[in-house]
């Protein structure tokens, strides 16, 4: 039986101006360093085939798809978006001091919801209804091979819920322009819904394809 293939990229880096702050639904684009370390990355090191791109629609991972797989016109996929934090957007934890919800949320209370936002938990539920359906739908297509190109609380999310080994959202946090590679065997997968996270990327490039 076939294996599928996914491949979990976090876009490149935004401005670091807003560095600390939560930039979620905010569409601001990859800054010029960002576009550069990720073109360096692609240059240098190898990020695996693609026959099918998915990105969340904000420009920053728009742009990080384009550079890595330039061939491949991306699809692009509402609910990949980043988590939605309402009025505490573009804010700091040094902003939000002193607003009990905003202490709830950071203790870890799924059900809290930032004004105008969206909670931890229908965060959760939204990108694992899209993931299962990207899956389903590679499975139908018989598509082995594809990459998801978005944010770093959604492939942390993603990765925590159906990743093996298991892990906390926290451990699979990565630089920008890094991820994980994923195996997914449809028997286990229609079993227990989990995925074999066997590789980071992008790979080491051999040092005779360097030269």
């Amino acid at each position: 039986m076939k294996s599928y293939y996914i491949h979990m990229i976090r876009h490149g880096a935004i401005s670091p101006t807003l560095k600390g702050r939560y930039i979620g639904v905010t569409d601001v684009p990859l800054s010029d360093q960002g576009k550069q370390a990720v073109r360096k990355l692609n240059a240098t090191m190898d990020y695996p085939y693609a026959k099918v791109v998915f990105t969340s629609p904000l420009k920053r991972c728009v742009q990080t798809a384009r550079i890595i797989y330039p061939e491949t016109e991306p699809l692009v996929i509402d609910q990949l978006t980043e988590c939605h934090f309402g009025e505490w957007e573009n804010k700091t934890a040094d902003d939000l001091r002193g607003d009990a919800d905003f202490a709830k949320w950071l203790a870890g209370d799924s059900e809290v919801k930032p004004p105008r936002g969206e909670s931890t938990a229908d965060f959760t539920r939204r990108i694992c209804v899209m993931f299962e359906s990207i899956v389903d739908g590679l499975m139908k297509t018989g598509t082995t091979d594809a990459a998801i190109i978005t944010h770093g609380g959604v492939m942390n999310t993603l990765l925590a819920v159906y990743g093996l080994p298991q892990a906390k959202p926290f451990d699979w946090a990565c630089d920008s322009g890094y991820g994980y590679s994923l195996r997914i065997t449809p028997a286990l997968w229609m079993r227990d819904k989990v995925a074999e996270v066997y590789a980071r990327i992008p790979l080491e490039r051999e040092a005779d394809e360097e030269e």
